[in-house]
């Protein structure tokens, strides 16, 4: 489908839904990014949840966000659970605006919901010529080192700088070794997850994504991948007022009560302590990239690399829609 068509429904969806223009076309714009990057686990696959959940008044379409300033840097939000696209949207402006006010600008955010790839927010800093850390907490999924029981989420840890390329160099990774939106998709598809990235409810190792998501994934470099996810729990959990400690609720599952995730965003300018920082970043990605290869390795790529490259190809092409996910297009009364 065309991108400029897909746009148009996307957006047709959202406004069916009580968003208004402007919300709707942020939340487009955010899907089809993941679509563009090769990320499909956080595009249209999630557009029924948030759907759901707005017809289930866990999403408020029509939320009165309140930006609380603390200082010239800092901002707090209370984004009266609305959906994650616009209060992450709004979240990384602020800190941009808050960072070219005064050098830094730290963003925290309350009563969000699932704002899909972070790399996404990082980038709109990096565009702005800046250095940007997002982190999002998330639903249960990986137990805390030493415990059978899942408590924290995937997590993602994010950074992004500008460089002396036009391609930004983000790092966007989750604290698991598979990230939960592989395994929704797994699960969909039938397909088989790879081996030790995740046990069942029983706490034995599984390649069944469905045993998967009501069992426990295992976090990247064993303690230490818990310790970053139990780091960005308390950074957006406990530090912004959000819902942490296993207390975030599963988009998909349940149906409780909104979900209340917490974000995080800081902005810096690249020039705070030295003012020749494109000309050492630049240095630094040459040396790293001039370093003697593995055999079978044609090139070293920084993060954000690929997936600049991917957007690229992608961007010229019309994006393939499964026909599952075009069923639900067509439910969502998108497509006639």
């Amino acid at each position: 489908m065309k991108l400029i068509k897909l746009k148009k429904n996307i957006i047709k969806i959202f406004k069916q839904h009580g968003l208004n223009n402007i919300d709707s076309s942020i939340c487009a714009d955010a899907l089809i990014n993941a679509e563009l990057v090769g990320a499909p686990s956080h595009g249209l696959s999630r557009l029924k949840m948030y759907c759901d959940r707005i017809k289930k008044k866990l999403i408020n379409p029509k939320p009165r966000i309140k930006i609380k300033k603390i200082s010239q840097s800092i901002s707090h939000i209370d984004a009266n659970n609305s959906i994650g696209f616009v209060a992450a949207n709004l979240g990384i402006k602020t800190a941009i605006k808050n960072a070219k006010k005064t050098g830094i600008g730290l963003v925290g955010v309350k009563n969000s919901g699932h704002y899909g790839l972070s790399g996404y927010y990082a980038e709109q800093a990096v565009k702005k010529n800046l250095i940007a850390f997002c982190f999002t907490n998330a639903p249960p999924a990986i137990a805390p080192f030493g415990s059978k029981k899942k408590l924290f989420g995937t997590n993602p840890i994010c950074f992004g700088t500008p460089t002396s390329s036009k391609i930004p160099f983000i790092l966007d990774t989750s604290v698991s070794i598979i990230n939960r939106g592989k395994l929704r998709v797994a699960a969909s598809t039938g397909k088989k997850i790879p081996k030790n990235v995740a046990l069942d409810k029983l706490g034995k190792p599984t390649t069944d994504a469905k045993k998967a998501l009501v069992g426990v994934q295992l976090p990247i470099a064993e303690f230490r991948g818990s310790g970053l996810a139990w780091m960005v729990d308390i950074l957006c959990g406990v530090f912004t007022g959000g819902n942490h400690a296993g207390k975030v609720k599963d988009p998909f599952d349940d149906f409780s009560g909104p979900q209340n995730i917490g974000h995080l965003f800081m902005v810096m300018k690249p020039n705070l302590f030295v003012g020749n920082y494109n000309q050492r970043i630049n240095k630094n990605i040459k040396t790293i990239k001039k370093l003697p290869k593995l055999k079978g390795v044609r090139k070293i790529y920084y993060p954000g690399e690929n997936k600049y490259n991917r957007y690229k190809s992608n961007l010229k092409k019309s994006i393939v829609i499964p026909k599952n996910i075009l069923e639900v297009l067509k439910k969502l009364n998108a497509i006639k």
